[in-house]
This record gives C-alpha cells, structure tokens and sequence, in this order.
C-alpha cells in the first residue's frame, strides 16, 4: 500500500488532460478516486468542464451545472452558481471564437505602469510611458 498523495500532485493530475497523463500517474490517479467517491464525482466534472472549454460547448452548460448541484460537492456548487449569474456571458464565452484577450492586455500593463508610477510622476508622464510602452 502506497502512503496518501499531496493534494496539489492529485490536483495537477487532476487537471491534466487524461491523454498528457504518464501511465504511472494515471494509475495513482485511478486509485485515489477508488478511495474518495467525491473526488471521482469532482474528477468527472472538471473534466466535464474542460471539455466545454475546449471544444466550445458553451450549450452543454445548463445540463453541466444540474450535474454538479446533483452532487454533494458544496465548492464546485459555488462555482456553479457564480456561472448562474451571467449565464448568457459565460455560455457566449464557452461558445464563440471571440476574445478579449488582447484588450485585457493592454489594460493590464497600463495598469501596471500607472501602479509603478503613483505618486512619482503627473499625468504627462504616465501618458508618455504608456504611449512609448
């Protein structure tokens, strides 16, 4: 009998796409979800969730979520009802080509230019940074 694993090494494997995982790693996975039904049970819908996430099965949504609040899972319920909220947004998301990605760079490092400059410098400064940025 091998000793119990570290939470984030079953987490990593967790989060790892079945297919990436070494068959070693597999095998330990597979026999930590033997022992806790609620880990096999969170396995199953983080996959679940991945799977919408990467193959842009944004429909598949409201059917995952009745899923997870079947479940006696109270953090993954958390999770869920934070999607409830702006379902139509996440839905969108999970669905179209489209994002923002590239505008919450850009918003990104402006913010970080104008932290690293707060109280230094007026506004002329901080606009020649984030114009020559």
């Amino acid at each position: 009998m091998v000793g119990p694993r570290p939470p984030r090494t079953v987490a990593g494997w967790i989060l790892t796409h079945p297919d990436a995982l070494q068959e070693t790693e597999g095998l330990k996975l597979k026999s930590a979800l033997a022992g806790c039904p609620e880990l096999d049970a969170l396995t199953r819908h983080v996959r679940s969730f991945g799977q919408m996430l990467t193959q842009r099965q944004g429909e598949r949504l409201p059917e995952w979520i009745a899923a997870v609040r079947a479940d006696d899972l109270p953090s993954l319920h958390a999770f869920a009802s934070g999607l409830e909220r702006d379902l139509a947004a996440v839905a969108a998301g999970l669905t179209l080509p489209w994002s923002s990605g590239v505008v919450e760079d850009h918003v990104n490092r402006i913010k970080m230019i104008k932290r690293q400059m707060y109280g230094r410098a007026g506004f002329a400064l901080l606009r020649k940074r984030v114009l020559l940025a």
